[in-house]
């Protein structure tokens, strides 16, 4: 279905072009940065649903993989599927497919709140759940310290929620208009 392959392969540039906003480092971090890339995985899931929000996700990490530099700062290649963001990278696709699948469970009556519960149980809490291990892993940093220090990133992973909940809203509200 060329639809569906047009779909998947957009969501996956876009994920792309949010790498072009520049990253912010943290000093503390690890090496992880504050980047807008969630927010295309949190928009994945919520507007193409669990399974074609995976793929797209799949696809922009295969392009990662083969060594385009698309990750936020320019990163890409092999390489940085063992460096601190593995955790997240490794993620990406699972909290796609967990915000797919709670937007869907959720009552149509209230896109606003679907959207924003989605991406913060399937973008923060199960993104965070890949991304703190694998931080703490790389880095031999206790679990207790990597978590502590993912906090700082929860105020802008919130403002991603809220900005992907209300461009869902609105993407499916120009669907019903067109």
């Amino acid at each position: 279905m060329p639809s569906t392959v047009a779909r998947i392969a957009l969501f996956a540039a876009l994920i792309a072009a949010l790498g072009l906003v520049p990253q912010i480092t943290l000093p503390f971090a690890g090496g992880v940065p504050i980047t807008a890339q969630t927010l295309g995985i949190m928009l994945a899931g919520l507007i193409l649903g669990p399974w074609r929000g995976a793929a797209a996700v799949l696809v922009f990490l295969a392009v990662v993989a083969m060594g385009a530099p698309l990750l936020a700062g320019g990163r890409g290649g092999l390489g940085v599927f063992v460096g601190p963001t593995v955790g997240f990278l490794v993620g990406f696709p699972i909290a796609a497919i967990v915000i797919g699948l709670i937007w869907r469970a959720m009552p149509e009556g209230r896109p606003m709140l679907a959207g924003v519960t989605a991406s913060v149980v399937g973008g923060i809490l199960t993104l965070y759940a890949f991304g703190i291990p694998g931080l703490a892993l790389v880095t031999d940093m206790p679990l207790t310290k990597a978590a502590m220090v993912m906090a700082a990133f929860i105020p802008g992973d919130i403002l991603k929620a809220l900005i992907a909940a209300a461009v869902n809203r609105e993407v499916r509200r120009a669907r019903v208009l067109a």
